[in-house]
């Protein structure tokens, strides 16, 4: 069985064929670098991370490659806020985003590439287009003819009449009046006072947004690549002019397959600047009773990428809960393992075969089937909640219920299906005896009964929450008893 990806351009599921069976070439677009990542771009990297592990694992050698945009008007804007420069504010952001980043445990790319060290491939490139036809120059700046390029609109379903009959009534603007329509782009940009410029024949400038990826992709991976990403909000237009750009320059498509991931809305509502609700990365992760990061990156794969996401605070709180429950699965072996006799190999050194067959196979279905996360985590979940019964099991009773060598093949099988999602184990903390004693945890216990005899369940819960966030879980049984572990 084949992997099967939705493939925009085609707006169906096409069965996965690389252009080299020998590796698998993915560009994705990266962020403009003027300021710290937000929800959305969590929601982005985590996906693209976690398809690329997965094609890894499927035996894939994968060349993954992404860009920053590093030079652009908000960058400039930001330097002008900070009475700074472009190349400081990069450098801030960029830093930043390699911090935010490996909190989420995303793996860095094979290659970076930015678009103020591409400046001789975009300046190529134009040239190109120039001579085919399908760029020309006025004043200084250099634009895409549009209407010259048949296949404009074939991503994103856009007709430039339809576009045409939009824009009735509105007002140019300046740069419009010296195009030869109203639709075509920016591919170089003549220089204005106190901005970053290069020299060109057309004079000094710097490029228009589109052609540095067209360039940076045709630099680092070749004419035709298997798999261009990026957010929905992307497609047009951004990849459209893309196409129109890199094919119209090569007479070859630009890539395969066309991914596109969901955006994400914060209480039912899009996320923006403007409405008070932009959340960064490091914010959510450095607020009061924040989720682990780990918890952040299930929350993501639990929805279907191409999919909206909703955060709110409800659905974080239960990510922290369903995080925990994948969390102690995932540190069984190291809790319980010496206690069951088994043997000192680690689960990263267990081959995939000797793993538990059943689970591997569902995982592997539900991957397969457009990189389906929802059901692949699902499959950890059934692995996890079994070891945690095990290990209360254990607590309580000093023994398992089921045969060593089948919970040690369960643990090794969560830890290497988690992996390829990137999520990793977190070290539970035991109850320091400095700060909690047993008599202590016991008073807090009864305190807890007394809440709930009362109906007063708010107090209940903070009393329960308050010991988890120093390692102890409470198992209430009948009759009223409250058992507790570290």
């Amino acid at each position: 069985m084949s992997v099967v990806i939705y493939n925009t351009l085609s707006r169906q599921k096409e069965a996965f064929k690389p252009l080299s069976p020998e590796q698998v070439t993915m560009y994705c677009c990266g962020v403009t670098v003027y300021d710290y990542c937000h929800l959305g771009h969590a929601r982005s990297y985590i996906v693209w991370d976690t398809i690329r592990r997965y094609l890894s694992w499927r035996g894939y050698n994968v060349r993954y490659v992404q860009n920053f945009t590093d030079i652009d008007d908000k960058i400039l804007n930001r330097a002008r806020q900070e009475n700074s420069s472009m190349e400081a504010v990069a450098k801030e952001y960029t830093t930043a985003y390699f911090e935010d980043m490996a909190r989420l445990n995303i793996l860095e790319a094979d290659e970076y590439t930015y678009a103020t060290h591409t400046i001789d491939g975009i300046k190529r490139l134009i040239h190109q287009l120039e001579q085919k036809g399908y760029a020309y120059s006025a004043k200084g700046d250099v634009y895409y003819s549009v209407r010259k390029f048949e296949g404009y609109g074939k991503l994103s379903g856009r007709k430039l009449d339809d576009m045409e009959a939009g824009r009735s009534g509105r007002v140019g603007t300046q740069a419009d009046s010296i195009k030869q329509d109203p639709f075509d782009f920016a591919l170089w940009k003549s220089a204005k006072p106190d901005e970053p410029a290069w020299e060109s024949t057309w004079g000094p400038g710097r490029p228009g947004w589109h052609i540095e990826c067209s360039a940076m992709v045709r630099d680092r991976l070749g004419d035709t690549i298997d798999i261009h990403m990026g957010g929905a909000d992307l497609q047009f237009p951004h990849h459209e002019n893309e196409i129109a750009q890199s094919e119209a320059a090569t007479g070859k498509p630009l890539a395969t397959y066309w991914m596109h991931n969901g955006m994400v809305n914060v209480d039912g509502t899009k996320m923006s600047k403007s409405l008070g609700n932009f959340t960064t990365i490091r914010n959510l992760l450095d607020a009061e009773a924040a989720p682990d990061p780990m918890a952040v990156r299930m929350f993501v794969m639990q929805s279907q990428y191409r999919m909206p996401l909703d955060f709110t605070e409800e659905a974080i709180v239960a990510a922290k809960k369903g995080w925990s429950t994948l969390n102690e699965g995932l540190n069984f072996g190291v809790r319980h393992g010496e206690d069951l006799g088994w043997a000192k190999a680690a689960a990263d050194e267990i081959a995939v075969d000797a793993l538990d067959q059943a689970a591997v196979e569902q995982f592997r279905i539900s991957m397969d089937d457009d990189f389906n996360t929802p059901g692949a985590i699902a499959v950890l979940f059934g692995l996890a909640k079994e070891l945690q019964r095990q290990s209360n099991v254990i607590i309580h009773e000093g023994a398992a219920d089921a045969n060593p060598a089948e919970l040690q093949q369960q643990w090794q099988t969560l830890v290497t299906l988690a992996g390829v999602l990137g999520l990793e184990a977190q070290a539970i903390e035991s109850v320091d005896a400095g700060v909690l004693s047993e008599a202590e945890i016991e008073t807090l216990i009864a305190q807890r009964a007394n809440a709930k005899q009362a109906k007063n369940y708010a107090e209940s819960d903070r009393i329960r929450d308050e010991l988890k966030a120093q390692g102890i879980t409470l198992i209430d049984k009948p009759g009223g008893v409250t058992a507790w572990h570290s």
